[in-house]
């Protein structure tokens, strides 16, 4: 296929570019051994935007975290936190494994607490990116008239496609299944799933226009730390076609 000059399918009113279908694995590997040190690199730097209690006994800093994430501020044999207590000379209390609760940083310097906490949320924003999607976001296509559309679109992709090599109805969406999505969501606790309840509660009672209402709520939940931040409107499509569907992986 001449690739300033793909085939041109013609769709209900509407013309489709015809692509070759590629299939490719990614594979994704942790290499926590040597991960401590090179985040650290841009964590160096005191924050003044963390809340940090003076007490009787120095400073006091909390942080809220899902307990997946616990393993990795301790560390292989509780080495990471040693590190960081070290090297910031402050003390860190992570809850137990499978336990709700607040990772306390104290210390006698201020800074030292900071420089700690920063170094924290650097491990936990990271880890949390490497952790599978859990939930989505998004808006349920569940009109009939929408529904009945994208069937007559299925049979026409069919007739025209069918001889196409990869070409069949396994890689359709459900039609029942049809969606708007706004984000990918890594909700790591109960506690996080609560928070986005009632975030879209929020949403939902303030804001109008489609197109303000999914952008506000993905600025939103960028600003909860709930989803990456990778753009900052979003582009509202419908995933119709998808190879992922096909459920015998086999078929190609």
């Amino acid at each position: 296929m001449e690739v300033l000059r793909p085939q041109l399918i013609r769709i209900d009113g509407r013309n489709y570019r015809k692509n070759p279908v590629q299939e490719q694995t990614y594979q994704h590997e942790e290499d926590e051994e040597d991960f401590y040190q090179g985040s650290m690199e841009c964590a160096d730097e005191p924050c003044d935007a963390y809340e940090v209690e003076q007490t009787p006994q120095g400073f006091r800093s909390t942080v809220r975290a899902p307990s997946l994430l616990y393993k990795h501020i301790v560390g292989r044999r509780g080495d990471t936190r040693k590190k960081i207590e070290m090297e910031t000379k402050t003390s860190i209390s992570i809850p137990k494994p499978g336990e709700d609760g607040e990772i306390v940083i104290t210390g006698q310097h201020r800074n030292g607490v900071i420089s700690a906490r920063t170094r924290i949320d650097v491990l936990l924003d990271t880890f949390r990116r490497k952790q599978p999607f859990t939930h989505f976001l998004a808006f349920f296509l569940n009109e009939v008239e929408v529904q009945e559309g994208f069937l007559r679109f299925q049979e026409e992709v069919l007739a025209k496609c069918s001889m196409d090599h990869g070409v069949d109805s396994s890689i359709f969406q459900n039609p029942k299944k049809l969606h708007l999505t706004i984000g990918m969501l890594v909700l790591l606790s109960e506690e996080e799933i609560q928070q986005t309840c009632e975030m879209l509660q929020k949403c939902k009672e303030e804001f109008i226009k489609l197109q303000e209402l999914v952008d506000r709520v993905l600025e939103r939940f960028q600003a909860s730390g709930l989803i990456v931040k990778e753009w900052n409107s979003v582009k509202l499509h419908a995933t119709v076609m998808n190879t992922l569907f096909r459920k015998d992986p086999n078929v190609v």
